[in-house]
């Protein structure tokens, strides 16, 4: 558990705030928050004690049935962090130790820097496949961690959640009711599971971000459905992207096409400029907004739309990582990183 010695920012897609504050296990949390209506992202301690904090942790709930079938998310054992050799060229936060935020600016590539983004985003989604076909009933989320940190150091390139501010492994796996940012440890999967497997990759100084939903095993049609129209507002989103187009129609389509099925969209987390950094301008909102700004022409940023079938108010683990909905239900997210290009958006995280 992270105690009050820890007190750092341990985000990897970037929080923001809006009247609906993410409820915290950690007493004294540090998080990120993104004003509507002004350009910057900023430091929030929030001082709200999470009224779930029993509901998730004692011992009498921590095995709740949800749906009269899957047992409600708790935390696994942890291994520790896996070694990266030293010719691996590895991000500057992980050599100063400093928790990075969002840098501002957008970062306008060169020929040269979209064939790095391009290379960084193919092996972002081979990754990601590969990763995906691991998934099977009795594979533990730190095994997916081991061959994912494997393949990304056989290929030359460094996995980018790793130690970006403390984060502990080397990409993100996130079951069930887990929206986002889960920790991979000794929790075997089951049969009926979702998991989202967000990797991320550093190679030649540039970096490619991609997650997808997966099932394991019989999944349920209702789990099925939530993960088909996730996939359907990535794919809408990105089709609507090009130069001179506002980012606020990201959020209106994603929220529209969610609302025909009732899911909720999350807002505590957005989409990010990337490159030769991890997270920068522009923010992303995937609801309704009416946020200024528009898409410059070989710019590069993702899109992670995180839909609910019941709550979207998050609640986050005592780890100051692992994000869940507050009443258990279902969450899944579809990731790509995109260009802008004259003809619109390439998709760089596609297989």
């Amino acid at each position: 558990m992270a105690t009050a010695k820890t007190l750092q920012p341990r985000i990897i897609s970037s929080f923001l705030g809006n009247s609906n504050s993410i409820r915290s296990t950690q007493p004294l949390p540090h998080l990120f928050r993104f004003h509507l209506g002004r350009r910057h992202v900023s430091m929030q301690l929030s001082r709200t004690l999470s009224g779930l904090t029993n509901l998730l942790f004692n011992t009498r709930n921590v095995d709740e049935v949800i749906d009269g079938k899957r047992k409600r998310l708790k935390p696994g054992h942890v291994s520790p962090r896996r070694p990266v050799p030293a010719h691996i060229t590895k991000p500057p936060y992980v050599e100063s130790f400093n928790v990075p935020g969002i840098s501002s600016g957008l970062e306008i590539h060169d020929e040269d820097g979209v064939e790095r983004m391009r290379a960084s985003g193919r092996l972002a989604a081979r990754v990601r496949e590969y990763a995906g076909t691991l998934v099977k009933p009795g594979v533990t989320t730190d095994e997916i961690d081991e061959a994912v940190h494997n393949m990304i150091i056989e290929n030359g390139a460094y996995p980018s959640p790793l130690g970006y501010g403390g984060f502990p492994k080397s990409v993100c796996t996130s079951v069930n009711e887990c929206i986002c940012h889960g920790i991979p440890d000794s929790r075997p999967l089951e049969d009926g599971d979702i998991i989202n497997i967000d990797v991320t990759v550093y190679l030649n100084g540039y970096h490619g971000d991609t997650s997808a939903t997966f099932f394991c095993g019989d999944v349920d049609e209702k789990a099925k459905k939530l993960v088909q129209v996730t996939k359907e507002s990535l794919d809408k989103a990105i089709s609507i992207c090009g130069p001179g187009v506002e980012y606020k129609k990201i959020g209106k389509i994603i929220h529209d096409h969610a609302d025909k099925y009732k899911y909720g969209v999350v807002r505590q987390f957005v989409g990010h400029g990337i490159g030769r950094v991890f997270h920068a301008d522009p923010v992303v909102l995937h609801f309704r907004n009416n946020e200024a700004g528009r898409m410059v022409l070989n710019q590069t940023f993702t899109i992670e739309p995180m839909l609910t079938i019941g709550s979207r108010k998050p609640v986050m683990w005592d780890d100051n990582w692992t994000v869940v909905t507050e009443d258990a239900s279902l969450s899944a997210q579809f990731e790509h990183t995109i260009l802008i290009t004259k003809d619109g958006a390439e998709i760089l995280t596609d297989c």
